[in-house]
């Protein structure tokens, strides 16, 4: 018997049940950036959940159709993102190769956002702020991009070397949630960090044993990307310290099967408001 003959060779799955969770997750996940479906996806989503249209063919539809419209139009810029994202997504998260590699998450932005964004797949050139909601319009501080590189190479390095063996279940959470933080901070991307950072965790997740919730990121993906931002966020002469207990929450939620109440406004720094009444 030859050594090929020892491979399965992988197709796209059939279970429904593991489709629609894929593509809940790919579509949640943009609500992050206020991104909303065309009723088109919809309905070729339910296509590939049932098996009539693989991944591929949905996706030479859903360009095809886009050709069709006005790319000058802000809504239809905005579906066509969303539309092609989830479906990327969704795809991914069905793939079950892996590798631990800051690549990896360059080619999962990569992936992602081809022919949505010029510079799909490359770290920033320049520096970036943003501002947050629950900062009152302050900004997390992202590192310098000329420090991308090193940042990304300490913390795989750092994650690779680490012996999970040794920690309880909760010591467990917290350092998964304190790697998710570290990446997400580094934002190495101009756009698309937080997707591409969720879709690099759960295939991650999933590769060391981890049975992921995907109605986490369906449901709660904007609660996500806050409680990065409350991870990373500190401002000590107004007492306010990075917080990682909203962060473990979502993902005692997400790997340990609890059901902490996950309230978005509880999110929102009341210092950085009450100084403006």
């Amino acid at each position: 018997m030859s050594d090929e003959e020892n491979y399965i060779i992988e197709n796209e799955i059939t279970d429904p049940i593991k489709k629609q969770e894929y593509w809940d997750t790919g579509i949640g996940l943009n609500k992050v950036d206020n991104l909303e479906p065309s009723k088109y996806l919809l309905e070729l989503s339910q296509k590939n959940i049932n098996g009539e249209l693989k991944y591929d063919e949905a996706e030479k539809l859903l360009k095809s159709y886009y050709e069709t419209q006005d790319e000058n139009d802000l809504k239809i810029q905005r579906e066509k993102e969303c539309d092609l994202v989830s479906l990327r997504i969704a795809l991914l998260l069905e793939d079950k190769s892996f590798g631990f590699s800051p690549i990896t998450l360059k080619n999962i932005h990569k992936y992602l956002f081809k022919d949505i964004y010029d510079f799909a797949g490359n770290y920033r050139e320049c520096n970036i702020t943003k501002k947050e909601d629950i900062l009152n319009g302050d900004t997390v501080k992202y590192v310098n991009y000329q420090d991308i590189e090193s940042y990304l190479e300490y913390d795989f390095k750092e994650e690779k070397e680490f012996d999970y063996s040794k920690l309880n279940r909760d010591e467990l959470i917290k350092h998964i949630a304190k790697f998710t933080s570290s990446i997400w901070q580094v934002h190495p991307f101009r756009e698309g960090n937080t997707r591409s950072t969720a879709v690099f965790i759960e295939k991650y997740l999933n590769t060391i044993g981890f049975d992921v919730n995907n109605d986490m990121f369906k449901e709660n993906s904007l609660y996500f990307r806050n409680s990065l931002i409350r991870s990373n966020y500190g401002n000590i002469p107004k007492g306010i310290y990075p917080s990682f207990d909203y962060l473990i929450k979502f993902f005692e939620n997400l790997l340990q099967g609890k059901e902490n109440e996950l309230v978005n406004d509880e999110l929102y720094i009341k210092e950085l408001f009450e100084e403006n009444k």
